[in-house]
């Protein structure tokens, strides 16, 4: 749970306040008391928030909260589902519109608005189940209604452009890294990145910044290499550390949507990703095995995508390798045919 407190004067900030908590989707409890399942997830999100809450001048606090009986625990679980129907209701709507539109729509400038409007639905029907923690109903029936409409695809947007600051390398090589303990997608992507692009000889811990000042941290509060702006901490590293690889870039899209609850870049891979590393963390790992398995998840999946884009370089033209034996032919000496 997330209590907190925000004088009425702070307009601005008591907004911003509950647009984050909806992103998140926690549900209002009494007052300002919100609350969210207890997950490492879910104590992550409302650490944010409350850093968020306390840096525009208001009072924050998070707390374990346990139902003390059958029938509060159940009011709490149709609180958060009548949230999510109301989402999933209103997505079914538009969806059904949609679908009376399809077979009236011939293929025209009208037929491309249309395929915008689909993709927009599904990216808010996307956001809605990552929220939805205790399987609504309507979802079925929504999710019914947009596989009808599955043809319908849209582009994905390019990564947002921010200015860099490139850092030296040479300071960070055989160093101690220092994050959070029981790692998810960010920081199990993000040690892979450190010790296969920054430092091979990285050391990685698990806990208070302060206690070990020698150590580098990351994805932990008001790190350097943390969360920044729209960033999460590996589009950070991938930033200050100039990596431009393209199969580095769309891990990097894939790790901002999972970890910051987006579906900014909608990346295919992104949902299995997403619940392998739910799997991971679920298996009951220490954070040391728990942070290895992570990071060769990542190193598998780069691979993968590095050996697809290897994959699909253009082959010669019969022209192009007619050209080629011509050279080849005019640059052997003559004489002895060997």
């Amino acid at each position: 749970m997330l209590l907190y407190f925000l004088p009425a004067t702070h307009a601005h900030a008591r907004v911003q306040a509950w647009r984050r908590l909806q992103k998140v989707g926690a549900v209002l409890l009494k007052n300002s008391a919100y609350a969210l399942p207890g997950t490492s997830e879910s104590r992550e999100d409302f650490e944010w928030i409350k850093h968020e809450i306390v840096a525009a001048g208001g009072q924050a606090i998070v707390l374990v909260a346990r139902a003390p009986d059958s029938p509060t625990f159940a009011d709490i679980v149709a609180t958060f589902r009548a949230a999510r129907a109301r989402d999933f209701e209103t997505l079914a709507g538009e969806a059904a519109r949609i679908l009376e539109r399809v077979s009236k729509t011939r293929r025209d400038g009208g037929r491309r608005e249309l395929t915008q409007r689909v993709r927009r639905l599904r990216e808010r029907f996307e956001d809605a189940v990552r929220l939805d923690f205790f399987d609504a109903p309507q979802r079925e029936q929504t999710a019914a209604l947009l596989v009808k409409l599955d043809q319908h695809t849209g582009r994905k947007p390019p990564m947002a452009e921010s200015p860099k600051t490139p850092v030296d390398r040479a300071q960070y090589k055989g160093r101690l890294w220092l994050t959070r303990p029981h790692p998810g997608v960010d920081r199990m992507s993000s040690a892979w990145l450190i010790q296969r692009v920054i430092d091979s000889k990285a050391r990685f811990a698990f806990g208070d910044p302060g206690k070990q000042p020698d150590a580098i941290p990351f994805d932990t509060f008001q790190a350097e290499f943390g969360h920044h702006g729209p960033h999460c901490t590996f589009e950070t590293l991938c930033e200050r550390f100039a990596i431009a690889d393209p199969a580095i870039q769309r891990i990097g899209r894939i790790v901002h949507d999972l970890d910051l609850k987006e579906n900014t870049y909608a990346e295919p891979e992104a949902a299995t990703i997403g619940r392998l590393v739910d799997g991971l963390r679920r298996a009951g790992h220490d954070d040391d095995a728990l942070l290895r398995s992570g990071m060769q998840l990542f190193e598998a999946l780069f691979q993968s995508m590095a050996g697809a884009a290897a994959a699909v370089t253009p082959a010669p033209t019969p022209r192009e390798k007619r050209v080629g034996r011509g050279r080849a032919s005019a640059a052997r000496p003559k004489g002895k045919r060997s």
